[in-house]
């Protein structure tokens, strides 16, 4: 987000925005009010989404201790945040950097990878259910990073170990 509007900015020192420049703007503008609606909407809704993935987790891991179940809850909170934020920012390595890069060294030495899929997976339904298909269609690329780099390159340190 940041550098399509100072590439408009940077334009606009030197000319007037030409009209297909205004229009183009224009779009990016719509596009961060969709960003910025469905960021209000996770904000807003996060607790009924959590509880209900929280319900949906304990009766389909009933072999996982409480304290696990919280753990993963808590990091998929921490997750859903921190996508929400680059979604936002339209900035898939504000994800990358803030988040991932640490908390898949946890994910890994606590060997919660199988819990964590189930709960991307209780999440990506609730959030289907929960939000019109703009908005999900906005939020499920970062979450789909997230789920990639956490699960993924676990389930590789995994096999070398």
């Amino acid at each position: 987000m940041q550098t399509d509007f100072e590439d408009f900015f940077h334009r606009s020192e030197h000319h007037y925005l030409q009209k297909s420049e205004i229009l183009l703007f224009r779009q990016h503008i719509g596009i961060l009010r969709q960003r910025l609606a469905t960021y209000e909407a996770l904000r807003n809704k996060e607790i009924e989404i959590f509880q209900a993935v929280a319900n949906q987790l304990e009766v389909e891991c009933t072999t996982e201790s409480t304290q696990q179940l919280g753990k993963a809850l808590k990091h998929w909170i921490c997750v859903m945040r921190y996508c929400a934020m680059a979604m936002l920012l339209n900035n898939p390595e504000f994800l990358q950097h803030r988040l991932l890069e640490w908390l898949t060294d946890i994910v890994t030495a606590h060997q919660m990878q199988t819990l964590e899929q189930k709960l991307y997976e209780i999440l990506n339904d609730q959030l289907t259910q929960m939000l019109p298909p703009r908005q999900n269609e906005l939020i499920k690329p970062f979450l789909q990073q997230a789920q990639q780099t956490l699960l993924s390159d676990t389930s590789k340190a995994e096999v070398l170990t």
